[in-house]
């Protein structure tokens, strides 16, 4: 364990020294999420039955969670990249622990996740969104967040361990916008065909995306909804532990066999 943590350290160094060695990537992926709020919130909330700072404050919850899910797809770029460029047959040459690097990448991936969100929630304030809730609820929120996001690193990384190819883990990356769109992440699902609400609310991110909205106080429950969203947190968690439980295992062992 010990191997793992020092090992894991220094990974996670590595990582974060290539964050920094990346500025206009890091400045993209942290203001494309402020971008999309002051987009949707003032062009769709235009369009939508609820007020438009009602619907920001119900948008923001969203947004959050939508950016989560985004560890799928830098996940993905990171681990094909370094595949793709040898990076990650030279790191198995070295006597380190098997879980380090994607254990380092996934750390890495969540300390820029956490920084990123400051400034996300402060436009939050400054556009009409409040949590309502108490301190304690709202620091469940944010943590809840984070496990979502780590759990969504990890399906990312044995993703791009499998594509070995950072063009196709790139262009596979894209497709993962359709996730948000399929949950309600943008607009509540009650409005839906039967069977399109049924998917959208068994999408983990639906079940995050409630959860928070609950803890931060910005929208009730939907009634007759599906388990997950029915009982959000529980349901948030549920998803949470099924993705780290399957993808962190796979993606370790994906790094230490390579191919094979």
């Amino acid at each position: 364990m010990s191997t793992l943590a020092y090992d894991g350290g220094a990974m996670l160094g590595r990582q974060l020294r290539r964050v920094r060695n990346n500025p206009g990537l890091l400045i993209l992926t942290q203001t494309m999420p402020i971008t999309m709020l002051l987009f949707f919130g003032y062009v769709f909330g235009s369009a939508l039955a609820m007020p438009g700072a009602q619907y920001r404050s119900f948008l923001v919850p969203g947004l959050l969670v939508a950016t989560a899910a985004n560890g799928i797809m830098t996940g993905m770029f990171q681990a094909a990249q370094d595949t793709h460029r040898g990076v990650t047959d030279r790191f198995r040459t070295l006597p380190m622990s098997r879980a380090a690097v994607p254990l380092g990448q996934a750390g890495a991936d969540l300390v820029v996740t956490a920084a990123g969100t400051v400034p996300f929630l402060l436009v939050g304030l400054a556009v009409g969104w409040r949590i309502e809730g108490s301190a304690l609820e709202a620091a469940g929120a944010l943590g809840l967040l984070l496990v979502f996001r780590f759990a969504t690193t990890w399906v990312g990384i044995f993703l791009g361990l499998l594509t070995r190819n950072e063009e196709a883990a790139g262009q596979l990356g894209g497709a993962t916008f359709m996730l948000p769109l399929l949950s309600n992440a943008y607009i509540p699902t009650d409005g839906l065909p039967g069977w399109l609400r049924t998917v959208a609310e068994w999408n983990p991110i639906s079940a995050v995306t409630t959860a928070l909205r609950d803890l931060f106080g910005n929208a009730p429950v939907p009634d007759g909804a599906a388990w997950p969203v029915a009982h959000p947190v529980a349901g948030a968690l549920a998803w949470c532990a099924v993705l780290i439980v399957v993808f962190a295992p796979l993606a370790v062992r994906r790094y230490a066999h390579g191919e094979r």
